[in-house]
């Protein structure tokens, strides 16, 4: 792995765990969501720090270049965040379809009181 690569992922790596730190600190973020991007960060900088292991890595599964083997290592933790991530926006959807048709339940259940009692 080359040493423009490496400083590149360190410095990437950096920012992201300040970004996100700094968004905790607002409360404009979980930290569930946080933890992924701050253990992302963290094997990245490993990953830099120790190309030994990307090497070893690459070697085992049979990818002939560690830079290819740090490439499909981050889209393959950011697709399993994405799948995640959906997983967790369906719950939510199907949340609000419950609250929303609750509240048009209740609603109905007012206005049809008021109307027994507009006629009373």
């Amino acid at each position: 792995m080359s040493m423009t690569l490496r400083v590149v992922l360190i410095i990437a790596s950096l920012l992201t765990m300040l970004f996100m730190l700094k968004r905790i600190r607002n409360a404009k973020v979980q930290i569930e969501d946080v933890i992924f991007w701050i253990i992302f960060s963290t094997l990245l900088i490993g990953l830099s720090i120790f190309p030994e292991l990307g090497d070893y890595f690459a070697g085992m599964l049979g990818i002939y270049s560690t830079v290819n083997f740090i490439f499909l290592f981050i889209i393959f933790l950011l697709l399993l965040r994405e799948f995640t991530m959906t997983i967790k926006v369906s719950q939510m959807e199907n949340k609000i379809k419950e609250l929303t048709q609750e509240i048009a339940i209740k609603n109905n259940i007012e206005y049809q009181e008021k109307e027994r009692e507009g006629d009373n």
